[in-house]
């Protein structure tokens, strides 16, 4: 559901963060707060240490060294930054039992008077995260990045951190185009469940023992390691799509521990994770849909049509020539979604992909299309493998496949059809997982915890109701809404105004001021211009 650019494991070049959404019911582990079943009044652990017959050690200071040069899972996008591995239990409720590895980045803080700690997450659940150390002390004030001491880690099963999770990728990447995502007919269809079963299989096969314990209840008992090992009361928190439901899970279990905490575009908590995804297949039709409303206002650039019909009318006939005749036998109908899907996350790449399809469509030229998907490396492989095994966990998804065709064939009849069948796909595993999930954490927080939610009124991967409903979760907390605003991700992303908000908030607490009924309001900036000829990979860092 929230990868940044969704389908990322399937090769889309998104730049735009991504949230995801789904296996033994477990309980609560022993010795901890119960915060699963809690009703949502219930007061969660206010911060004193977790009780039980097996307590955890005492963690060990962290060891930094300078990230090595050549780093084999994120390469360059480390220098300049210290890295570091923690050991956290695999099982929170058997501390001292079997351990597995953490990998962390930090860029420290300049400025004689330390804030503390920022712990960063991107999102997916999946995506990787130790360069955002780099990302957010270049994009915040000097005075602001200066203060903390910015830490990004892989977490539980993700990229440097071991294990990582990585199931059959034929799923993804079968080695040719994959199949239709809409089913011709039944038997399409099966083959479609089939192949989401296998994968599900593979993953029980590979990691039966790590998959009960990778729901986010404890990717968040996690993060409280990584705030003992760094010897910190508090910790500070900025989280990106799917890192706001961990960022709210974790404020619930300790809402003690918690200084100052954003989150950016918003995970709702009710819906996680089938409802969720629903909503999104909804949500992407209408921003795919003012995609090509754009590109119809462009047609003297792009010569695709006037209107947002004779738009998706092209799309549709580029689309049945890929079908036919995929590009170098790979780039097929299914690929130019995944192109098009990161489109729905941010508009960041809409002159860049308008003018591959143009190039395709009018002048027949391959070579633009070509350079905009890639097939999915060992790192998007391991993000989608975590996307699963997180969502499937966190909580129960219908079992009954019957259930998932219906809902589908509902939305696809009612028009909402470029996400549909595609999302269904990309979350089928869950029907079929090896470990059942839920019930979800509980997410409610204290009347005087300080959080500021961030949030475009047109985002498609997080809808804006979520945010609605997580400010009500959180009523300490001060929604900034960018009205208009359609990307997934807003700070840090070029809107000064909310940049602006969460420098001040950070720098030194202060919430924006809002108005009676509206807690702040940024207005969205224009979209892009066409680009001006070919096509160009966005210089974006992907937040999710």
């Amino acid at each position: 559901m929230l990868n940044a650019g969704k389908r990322a494991a399937a090769g889309t070049a998104a730049a735009a963060v991504t949230l995801g959404i789904a296996g033994a019911a477990l309980g609560a582990p022993t010795g901890a707060p119960d915060v699963r079943a809690a009703p949502a009044g219930a007061r969660a652990d206010a911060g004193t240490p977790e009780a039980g017959p097996d307590p955890a050690p005492r963690p060990a200071g962290l060891a930094w060294s300078p990230c090595r040069r050549k780093d084999p899972v994120e390469g360059a996008r480390l220098k300049g930054l210290q890295c570091a591995t923690i050991r956290v239990p695999l099982d929170h409720a058997r501390p001292r039992g079997e351990q597995i590895t953490l990998a962390l980045a930090r860029a420290r803080h300049t400025s004689a008077r330390s804030q503390g700690v920022v712990l960063l997450n991107r999102g997916g659940p999946g995506a990787h995260g130790r360069d955002l150390a780099g990302v957010f002390s270049r994009a915040l004030p000097k005075k602001v990045a200066a203060s903390y001491d910015w830490i990004g880690f892989d977490p539980r099963g993700v990229g440097a951190s071991r294990p990582a999770l990585v199931c059959d990728k034929s799923y993804q990447d079968p080695g040719r185009p994959r199949a239709e995502a809409v089913p011709a007919d039944a038997r399409a269809e099966r083959a479609w469940t089939r192949r989401a079963a296998a994968f599900a299989r593979d993953c029980g096969r590979r990691y039966r023992a790590l998959l009960p314990h990778m729901g986010t209840l404890d990717w968040a008992r996690d993060l409280d390691v990584i705030r003992a090992a760094l010897h910190q009361r508090k910790i500070n928190y900025f989280g990106y799509s799917y890192g706001t439901y961990l960022g709210a899970v974790y404020a619930t279990l300790y809402p003690g521990r918690v200084r100052r905490m954003v989150l950016d575009s918003v995970v709702r908590p009710s819906g996680v994770w089938y409802g969720n995804n629903l909503d999104q297949n909804v949500a992407f039709e209408k921003r795919v849909r003012a995609y090509f409303g754009w590109i119809a206002r462009h047609d003297a650039a792009y010569r695709l049509g006037r209107t947002r019909r004779a738009v998706a009318a092209a799309y549709a006939r580029a689309r049945a020539s890929l079908k036919a005749e995929p590009i170098d036998g790979k780039v097929g109908a299914s690929e130019l979604d995944d192109v098009f899907l990161s489109d729905g996350y941010g508009d960041y790449t809409w002159p860049a992909h308008a003018a591959a399809l143009s190039a395709y469509a009018v002048r027949h030229d391959p070579r633009p299309l070509r350079r905009a998907w890639t097939p999915p490396t060992w790192l998007d492989q391991n993000n989608y493998t975590v996307y699963n095994a997180v969502q499937c966990r966190d909580a129960a998804w219908p079992r009954d496949w019957r259930r998932w065709h219906a809902d589908s064939e509902r939305l696809y009849r009612a028009g909402y059809r470029f996400e549909t069948w595609g999302n269904t796909w990309y979350n089928a595993p869950c029907a079929y997982w090896p470990v059942p999930g839920g019930p979800p954490p509980a997410v409610h927080g204290s009347p005087s915890l300080p959080i500021l939610l961030v949030q475009g009124t047109d985002d498609a991967a997080t809808p804006f109701r979520g945010a609605l409903e997580m400010h009500r979760r959180f009523p300490a907390s001060r929604l900034m809404v960018e009205t208009g605003g359609g990307n997934h991700g807003v700070a840090f992303t070029g809107d000064h105004c909310v940049d602006t908000a969460v420098a001040r908030f950070l720098g030194g607490g202060a919430l924006p001021p809002g108005r009676p009924g509206v807690d702040a309001e940024c207005p969205a900036g224009p979209h892009p211009e066409p680009a001006a000829s070919g096509y160009k990979r966005d210089a974006r860092i992907a937040l999710g």
